[in-house]
């Protein structure tokens, strides 16, 4: 361990980071995984880097609580925000979680998948046309982000006309759970919630007058609940309407964009997947490894603990941080290195366990169509100058990735 890696280590503080570590994070990662594995925070939290770890907390629900009312009241008050975050299926352990995830869960069927593929592939194509009318495009706004907001539209059955706020909201709603919050940014998020709020308040009353079909329409399955009669509370319902278009959106818009930037950094395996367009299952699962679309996840102890041999008590807040558990050399030979056909490929950007995505196998279709299709039409695509990260360390993506066809 270099004298560097040690003073990124020593160094490394969840609430003030630096421009280098938003560029970059994996280096800083890497140095604690090797130095401190299990590190305390200022905040008397720990901040988790190795792959078992994190499996460890993920497998026991009972001792990882992901309840947040006791960590969030803190920070977001009495607010629009804190009942968003603490009613929503993310942010909950079983038995409410397990009740709302088998409701989502009956929505997204690999029959109900495997029926979305001829619109996704047509959406995309769409897309294609556009950017290959004008030459020059924005990778992320033309492409990236408006796969999943039309795709969460459909399976909530938002008329297309009133998608456009959707993005917006999300980005807000999300960027007030980085570490630390701006006012601005906790002003914006509770306007985002409250809005969002308004809007589903009035498409549910639609829907409740005439119902879709529940085995695709996802929005008539919650609202029907299940055959024994089991059925969400309204605030259980718009908020978890709110969970799923944002978890949907902005998660599989990074892993578009993280993906098609990375196949430019490593331009031999981009040709790898050109030449071999069999490879896009493992070239997916490489990029959700690599640069995962979300980067940090948070647990609260609920009965002591011991994790690399420090112990930790009850009320003890853990972040679980993904980004460096998938480039952990004890799970995955030579992390560092972006291998397209890696096999075996356990990443954790889906988490594991109990709350394991419920949408991942929607998202890796998403990833497949869009990423495949994309170097089928345009092999020759360049950046046109920088790309623009999103300044955020839970969710890695990109804010703007200017390109041209080729």
């Amino acid at each position: 361990m270099n004298a560097h890696a040690r003073d990124l280590a020593d160094g490394f503080d969840l609430e003030h980071l630096t421009p280098e570590f938003y560029a970059d994070p994996y280096p800083t990662y890497r140095a604690l995984r090797e130095t401190e594995p299990v590190k305390r925070m200022r905040n008397g939290s720990y901040f988790l880097t190795r792959y078992d770890d994190l499996v460890t907390a993920y497998k026991n629900t009972k001792a990882y609580s992901s309840d947040k009312k006791k960590e969030f009241f803190p920070k977001y008050g009495d607010t629009p925000l804190y009942e968003h975050h603490t009613t929503s299926l993310v942010f909950n352990d079983p038995p409410s979680h397990t009740r709302v995830r088998r409701l989502i869960m009956g929505a997204l069927s690999p029959r109900a998948i495997a029926e979305m593929e001829g619109d996704l592939i047509r959406l995309v194509d769409t897309l294609l046309d556009r950017i290959a009318a004008k030459q020059e495009f924005e990778l992320i706004e033309d492409f990236a982000s408006a796969i999943p907001v039309e795709v969460i539209g459909n399976l909530l059955d938002v008329p297309h006309e009133e998608r456009g706020p959707l993005r917006d909201w999300s980005l807000a709603i999300l960027g007030a759970l980085e570490p630390v919050v701006s006012p601005e940014a906790a002003a914006r998020g509770n306007k985002a919630v409250t809005d969002f709020l308004v809007y589903l308040d009035t498409l549910v009353a639609r829907r409740r007058a005439k119902p879709g079909d529940p085995a695709r329409d996802v929005l008539t399955r919650l609202i029907q609940g299940e055959e024994n009669g089991e059925r969400l509370t309204e605030k259980e319902l718009l908020h978890n309407c709110v969970f799923l278009l944002n978890a949907g959106h902005e998660t599989t818009t990074n892993l578009i964009g993280n993906g098609l930037v990375a196949l430019l950094h490593h331009p031999e395996q981009k040709q790898r997947l050109i030449d071999h367009p069999d490879l896009i299952k493992t070239a997916v699962e490489e990029m959700l490894r690599y640069e995962s679309s979300n980067q940090l996840g948070n647990r609260m102890i609920t009965e002591p603990v011991e994790l690399g041999g420090i112990a930790m008590p009850a009320g003890t807040p853990v972040t679980l941080c993904i980004g460096a558990a998938n480039r952990d050399p004890a799970q995955f030979p030579d992390p560092e290195t972006f291998d397209i056909s890696r096999t075996p490929n356990r990443h954790l950007a889906f988490a594991t366990g109990a709350h394991q995505c419920a949408g991942m196998a929607l998202a890796r279709l998403e990833g497949a169509i869009a990423v495949s299709r994309f170097l089928a039409r345009f092999p020759r695509y360049a950046l046109d100058s920088e790309p623009v990260r999103g300044g955020r360390v839970r969710f890695r993506g990109f804010l703007s990735v200017p390109c041209r066809v080729g």
